[in-house]
């Protein structure tokens, strides 16, 4: 009996990883073996990809580094969180000098990590030049006017600014997928992370729901605005962050972007990888209205509604007044117009522009969420307007 019944298990495992792999091989979905190996993301994971490299500036601008740099006592609410969350990098900008840095473990101010979704911010700001440079002529273009593949049907109602508020109503598979460790592994979300096909996974996406409606975060929105980037400049994301951010901002070490293959799309939605002391400059550049060294690089009116809220809700009814263009926003800081860049494990630009304040944070995991913000922002927020 005891034997039988074993025998019984072996092969229904088998069969169980027969028909699994049947279903990889039928499907041509051969990344879901790589999302098993790897499983969820980390921080270093631009090493287990293929990159582009965003070249550091040729004429770099390090931060000045304040009079008081580190001498201020971190409070014990911080430091716990740091803990808890496994926080690698810590810096404080303030008046364009660093007043706070630190590093844990085995990073340093030149160590790269993953940005993760604060790269998603990154192609809004190149919207934004694309349109100051009359690439795009506003963010009230439809989408087809770039893209071939949106011309027929309801994929034509789509505009730019749609993809901007993440009100596309295309049905691609996100956050809904986390709640079943099993779908997860068959979203679009994984397969736009581990797969090698980033065009294809986009353009085959339906309407669903009538765009300009709804705020559905989807990383698939942002993945077709570095597409009509793409189209519109003649130049891949990289190329035009580089040339037209990075070198500019004075980045003092190399970029690298990941590729869904080698020599092919970024993975826009996610994964250009950085070292604190650059990021913050992205905070910078956004303090100063998309302006720097008296030139202004992203439009100023664009940036304007980037950082206000579109009052959506979402598709279960509840207000959002807490996203711009691909941007986060702290309402309930009333009158500071506090806003941050953030990625999945807690990677967070927070940006308090009354303030000229700046915080970079990266980490290994994003700890609590306050409503639809990570704790750790909120936190922060408070901390610099007490400073």
């Amino acid at each position: 009996m005891i034997k039988s019944t074993f025998k019984f298990i072996l092969y229904f495992i088998f069969f169980i990883i027969l028909a699994f792999n049947l279903y990889v091989i039928i499907s041509g979905n051969f990344f879901i073996y790589k999302a098993l190996r790897y499983n969820f993301v980390g921080i270093d994971d631009y090493k287990i990809f293929d990159n582009s490299t965003i070249k550091a500036s040729k004429n770099p601008q390090p931060w000045q580094i304040s009079e008081k740099y580190n001498s201020l006592i971190l409070p014990d609410t911080i430091k716990q969180t740091h803990k808890n969350t496994q926080t690698f990098a810590f810096i404080i900008v303030k008046e364009d000098s660093i007043f706070y840095e630190k590093y844990w473990d085995r990073y340093s101010e030149s160590s790269i990590s993953n940005s993760f979704s604060m790269a998603k911010s990154v192609v809004s700001m190149l919207i934004g030049v694309a349109i100051k440079e009359g690439k795009i002529k506003s963010e009230n273009d439809f989408v087809y006017e770039y893209l071939s593949e949106f011309k027929a049907g309801d994929k034509s109602k789509i505009k730019i600014k749609d993809l901007l508020m993440m009100s596309s109503g295309l049905n691609w598979d996100e956050s809904k997928s986390y709640n079943n460790l099993i779908a997860v592994f068959f979203s679009d979300i994984m397969q736009a992370y581990y797969g090698n096909n980033l065009y294809d996974l986009c353009m085959k996406t339906s309407v669903t729901s009538a765009p300009g409606v709804y705020f559905d975060y989807k990383s698939g929105d942002t993945q077709l605005l570095a597409f009509i980037l793409k189209k519109a400049t003649g130049k891949s994301v990289s190329q035009y962050f580089e040339e037209k951010i990075w070198q500019p901002l004075g980045a003092e070490k190399d970029a690298f972007w990941c590729l869904d293959k080698a020599n092919g799309d970024e993975k826009a939605f996610c994964c250009l990888n950085s070292n604190a002391r650059d990021f913050a400059k992205l905070g910078k550049l956004m303090i100063q209205n998309g302006k720097w060294n008296e030139v202004q690089i992203i439009d100023s009116l664009y940036l304007k509604n980037a950082l206000s809220s579109k009052l959506l809700h979402t598709p279960e009814g509840n207000f959002v007044d807490y996203y711009g263009y691909q941007f986060w926003l702290l309402p309930q800081f009333k009158n500071q117009n506090i806003f941050y860049l953030r990625g999945t494990l807690g990677q967070l630009i927070v940006v308090i522009p009354n303030k000229k304040m700046i915080v970079v944070r990266l980490g290994n995991l994003e700890g609590n969420k306050i409503g639809d913000h990570y704790s750790q922002a909120i936190l922060y927020a408070k901390m610099a307007l007490d400073m």
